[in-house]
């Protein structure tokens, strides 16, 4: 059985989904799974996040509702700051973006991975993640267009946390 990877399917899914995409400026890197850009941004693929009724979102003070400002606030909980709008890796931090339409609705955020090739990481709905080279990839009717970036310092990777954890024991 081939991977998502070698599937034809995921790469056609993708370029109906977002037309202006060139064809070498993504990779499919995932099925399809029960998480959504604003929870991938999160780095949680346990919750969908959304101001929304039955889906996760950070308690108050974060304001239930689709705008970036409360975006920006429930990014802080997980301390992330807004920031100047630098797609350059910036060694020591971790980048996010939000994407909104002109009306303030918040309609999609991307990762910035350390990647040779793919800068940014996307999860399109409830479809595939793919990684992606440029923030306008992806922008347009669909996700609108990349309005604010925020970072925090690089958090430790979990399998160091796990390590050091095993050796306090």
């Amino acid at each position: 059985m081939p991977s998502y990877r070698e599937l034809p399917e995921a790469r056609v899914w993708v370029q109906r989904e977002f037309p202006s995409i060139p064809n070498d400026h993504f990779r499919v890197t995932s099925d399809p799974a029960r998480y959504n850009c604003i929870s991938w941004a999160a780095d949680d693929t346990k919750r969908w996040w959304w101001p929304a009724f039955g889906r996760f979102w950070p308690g108050p003070p974060v304001p239930f509702t689709d705008t970036v400002a409360a975006f920006i606030a429930a990014f802080q909980t997980k301390n992330y700051q807004p920031c100047a709008f630098d797609t350059t890796i910036e060694p020591g931090y971790d980048k996010i973006v939000i994407y909104a339409t002109v009306f303030d609705e918040v309609k999609h955020m991307a990762r910035q991975i350390r990647d040779s090739e793919w800068s940014w990481t996307s999860k399109l709905g409830p479809g595939y993640d793919i990684g992606h080279k440029e923030l306008n990839d992806i922008q347009g009717p669909k996700y609108g267009h990349a309005v604010q970036m925020l970072k925090r310092p690089q958090q430790r990777p979990v399998a160091v946390k796990q390590k050091e954890k095993r050796r306090h024991r």
